[in-house]
């Protein structure tokens, strides 16, 4: 017969149905005893499922309690104890404000949430309106156990309305409950607005509501929404043009680097950036992107021809071992540039003059210090885990890893 070693022979490697087979008792043994490796006690949580037997809850309990316990084990346990009231003096307790396990603080909430503790719904409702998936998850799964043990409109009632993730959670439950929630397009907060348009679904519902919309973001989310569900660009470019074309001016970003930053970062930016920038995005023509491998050889061939014995380029992914991005690095002497992908647009120290005047002869464009630290306001960019506008350096020289 085969065993927990054999079920898990490796990390990630768990064969959970075998698992549900074995006896109850010897998974939460297992799971009890934190000398085994983690990796195996966390499958065994998970087969435990609505089959904990009794006798062993209160070993369990205690390995959640336990901080020098792993993050992983103790949240899987969690999950799988979530029905316990005698957990919640625990939850609730100030101590848990100092939890930083990863995954603890959150997985701490949704179980208070399970466990029906309401002043849990703020927090919830903040986790709900995450931007990252994992954690928008749990926060809603929180708050749905809440609603189903309390009702609608009494989480409602402990949130309000004046906190954006708050006004989020409130278009969703309209949604859920068939209302239409085209109205929220004018919501002042990009995040909820984004929400609302995404839950729509009848193109002549919100072509009524353009005519009743009171603010242009309003009539933007309504294009984006039609947009998305149609697909007609000039019904788009139409409303664009009703409009006035209006978009966000920031000094310094001229036309060239503006065309090349939007059209490689407004369609696929976050959802709180201004809704001006996604149509002006789908209502303008891209730049014509540079021949990567000509531009390189180019820029070889005059720094080669100034004497600063440029190293072959590579891209900026092999040149951190890792990810990618929208720039090539040459390096030469103990130096490096940057040569993006977007434009003719090189950067570098802005004292390895004699590369800045070979470049900028070969019809670079050299991005100074100056040009460089201009903030793209409104255009929301995933960047280091961040969610915000960042400056044009950042955009037009790329990378993540």
């Amino acid at each position: 017969m085969r065993n927990i070693e054999m079920l898990v022979p490796g990390a990630g490697q768990a064969d959970i149905a075998g698992l549900v087979e074995l006896d109850a008792d010897e998974l939460a043994l297992y799971v009890a005893e934190p000398a085994h490796p983690w990796w195996r006690r966390r499958p065994c949580a998970h087969a435990l499922a609505e089959r904990v037997p009794e006798r062993h809850v209160a070993n369990l309990i205690s390995r959640v309690c336990d901080p020098d316990d792993v993050a992983e084990v103790r949240i899987a346990l969690l999950d799988l104890l979530a029905g316990r009231a005698e957990l919640l003096p625990w939850l609730k307790h100030e101590d848990r404000q100092h939890e930083r396990s990863y995954g603890m603080p959150e997985a701490i909430l949704k179980t208070r949430g399970m466990l029906g503790d309401r002043s849990a719904a703020r927090g919830l409702a903040s986790l709900a309106a995450s931007p990252w998936p994992r954690w928008r998850g749990v926060g809603e799964a929180g708050l749905d156990a809440l609603v189903i043990r309390y009702g609608v409109e009494v989480v409602l009632a402990d949130l309000g309305d004046k906190r954006p993730e708050d006004r989020a959670f409130h278009v969703r439950m309209r949604h859920r409950a068939g209302a239409d929630v085209t109205d929220a397009l004018a919501d002042p907060d990009c995040g909820v607005a984004y929400l609302a348009q995404s839950l729509l679904s009848d193109p002549k519902r919100i072509r009524g509501y353009l005519d009743e919309a009171l603010t242009v973001e309003a009539k933007l989310w309504s294009a984006y929404a039609l947009h998305r569900l149609t697909g007609d660009a000039d019904e788009t470019r139409l409303i664009y043009d009703t409009l006035g074309r209006p978009r966000i001016e920031i000094a310094g970003l001229d036309d060239e680097l503006r065309s090349a930053i939007l059209h490689e970062y407004a369609s696929g930016c976050e959802r709180q950036s201004d809704p001006r920038w996604r149509i002006e995005a789908l209502c303008t023509e891209p730049p014509i992107r540079p021949d990567q491998d000509e531009q390189l050889r180019r820029a070889t061939a005059v720094l080669t021809e100034a004497g600063l014995a440029p190293m072959p380029p590579v891209s900026c992914g092999e040149h951190n071992q890792q990810g990618g991005g929208t720039y090539h690095v040459i390096e030469f002497g103990e130096s490096e540039l940057f040569i993006s992908t977007l434009g003719r647009f090189a950067t570098g120290a802005d004292t390895d003059l004699t590369a800045r005047q070979s470049l900028e002869s070969a019809g670079f464009r050299w991005i100074d210090e100056t040009t460089g630290a201009i903030r793209v306001t409104g255009l929301c960019v995933y960047y280091f885990g961040k969610r915000e506008p960042v400056t044009i350096d950042t955009l037009l020289f790329y990378w993540q890893d």
